[in-house]
C-alpha cells in the first residue's frame, strides 16, 4: 500500500490504530492504539522532541467518611488514592493477571486510622500471593526500617497518624500467583500478614 500525506488534521470518531500482519498466518497484532476516548496504548516505545505535560489522576473513593471497600484495577495504575482512615476501608488488590506486572499505586492517609479500626490492602487469592514490603515507623527521630516478604494483606492499624504513605508495585504475576513490591511510612508501624 502507498504512503498517504495529509494536509490537515485527521479525524475519526472511534480511534487509530498502527497494525502489523504476520506474513505466514495472517494474525493482526495492534502496536499503538488510540481509542475513542483518547486514551493511548502502545506496545513500543514513545519518544518525543518536546515536552509531554502530564498529570497524575488522584482518586478519593476512600477519602470519604462511610468505609468503602473496592477493587482496584491494573488501568488506574499511576493513581494516587486519598484514604480518611477514619473509616474500616478494605483496598483489594487487581485479580491476578499477567498484565498486572509493573502495575503501580500510590496511597496517602488524609485522616488517620481510627482507634477501632485499620485500613487494610489485601492481595487476591488465597495464601497465593505476597506483599515483599519494607516498613518504616516514622517517628521523627532515627527508625529502623523492617523487612516482611510473606503475607497477603498490608495493615495500617488504629491509630495510624494522617499523612502516612504507602507506595506499591507488582513485581511478578503469572496468573496464579503475584508479588507486590511495598514501601510504607507510617507511625505506627504497618504490618504484613
Amino acid at each position: 500500500m502507498a504512503n498517504s500525506t495529509f494536509n490537515g488534521p485527521i479525524r475519526s470518531e472511534n480511534g487509530f490504530e498502527q497494525i502489523s500482519i504476520a506474513d505466514v498466518t495472517g494474525v493482526v497484532t495492534t502496536n499503538f492504539d488510540i481509542d475513542a476516548s483518547g486514551n493511548i496504548d502502545s506496545s513500543g516505545s514513545i519518544a518525543t522532541s518536546s515536552t509531554i505535560t502530564a498529570r497524575r489522576a488522584v482518586n478519593t473513593d476512600f477519602n470519604a467518611a462511610p468505609a468503602a471497600t473496592e477493587t482496584l484495577t491494573a488501568a488506574q495504575s499511576g493513581t494516587l488514592f486519598l484514604i480518611n482512615g477514619a473509616a474500616a476501608n478494605i483496598v483489594n488488590l487487581p485479580a491476578l493477571s499477567t498484565g498486572n506486572v509493573g502495575v503501580t499505586y500510590d496511597f496517602q492517609l488524609t485522616v488517620a486510622v481510627g482507634g477501632s479500626v485499620t485500613t487494610t490492602f489485601v492481595l487476591p487469592g488465597s495464601a497465593v500471593s505476597n506483599f515483599q514490603g519494607m516498613l518504616t515507623l516514622v517517628s521523627g527521630t532515627a527508625a529502623n526500617p523492617v523487612s516482611d516478604v510473606a503475607g497477603d494483606t498490608l495493615t495500617l492499624p488504629n491509630s495510624t497518624v494522617a499523612n502516612a504513605r504507602i507506595s506499591m508495585t507488582c513485581v511478578a504475576d503469572d496468573g496464579t500467583n503475584s508479588t507486590w513490591m511495598v514501601t510504607a511510612l507510617s507511625t505506627p508501624i504497618a504490618t504484613i500478614s
